[in-house]
């Protein structure tokens, strides 16, 4: 299995709680200082940590599989064609897990899902957009393809590249200047007006912006405008989904 579950670090997970609710996501898992949201497809983790800690406001892109050590295998069968074992076992800070590194430096984690089943009661047209920002989009594209990720058509033939994955949520990679880090988003298989209507009426900032390659909505990002806060994106982007 393999599904997107970034994770994000905040120090307002009580104001992440109100839009993520808005966005139609349904919580999951409630332990100290750690909440899941699942989305139709796709889920984050929320990780409170100290206003002004150097990760607050930050996301760290991560997924979600089965069995690890067979996850780790079959990445670094997948890689082998390319020289490349970019999977490894590791002991993180919140247990086992396998940390994959890229050719550009970039690394993430796969956790194993402590449960496999998406909420229903979860809006199923959101869907969880993890985001690599890198100067070897080519590279990134390679390496989720070897986790599993599948090539998903994108409207334009330039550097960026789009994944599906198996068990929820999107991949994206999208090239930028400067050391390989995250992002996060969403995207919306429906009508954008009652989201934005539904968001508003959650005491939410959103605005609508129309553009040749389609329609996303732009919501305040609780993170924005607290101190040491200067790395923190103004506003969260739900993309409406074109299919290609």
């Amino acid at each position: 299995m393999l599904r997107v579950r970034p994770l994000h670090s905040t120090s307002r997970p009580d104001s992440w709680d109100t839009l993520l609710t808005a966005l139609g996501m349904v919580i999951t898992e409630n332990d100290a200082g750690w909440r899941v949201f699942d989305a139709g497809s796709g889920r984050l983790a929320l990780h409170t940590v100290p206003e002004g800690a150097a990760e607050d406001g930050t996301t760290a892109l991560a997924v979600e599989v089965g069995d690890l050590a067979e996850f780790a295998r079959r990445t670094n069968l997948a890689a082998d064609e390319d020289g490349a074992a970019p999977a490894e076992l590791v002991t993180a800070d919140h247990g086992e897990a396998c940390r994959i590194t890229a050719p550009d430096g970039f690394t993430f984690l796969a956790d194993k899902a402590s449960h496999f089943a998406q909420c229903a009661d979860a809006d199923p047209a959101l869907a969880v957009a993890g985001v690599w920002f890198t100067e070897d989009p080519a590279a990134a594209s390679r390496t989720l393809q070897h986790i599993g990720a599948r090539p998903r058509p994108v409207p334009d033939q330039d550097d960026t590249a789009d994944f599906s994955t198996k068990n929820g949520g999107v991949l994206l990679v999208r090239p930028a200047s400067g050391p390989a880090r995250s992002g996060l988003g969403f995207e919306y298989d429906g009508a954008l007006e009652p989201l934005r209507q539904r968001l508003a009426s959650a005491g939410l900032r959103v605005s609508l912006t129309e553009e040749a390659f389609g329609r996303t909505l732009h919501v305040a990002n609780p993170d924005a405008g607290g101190p040491g806060a200067g790395h923190v994106p103004a506003t969260l982007w739900i993309a409406g989904r074109h299919h290609g």
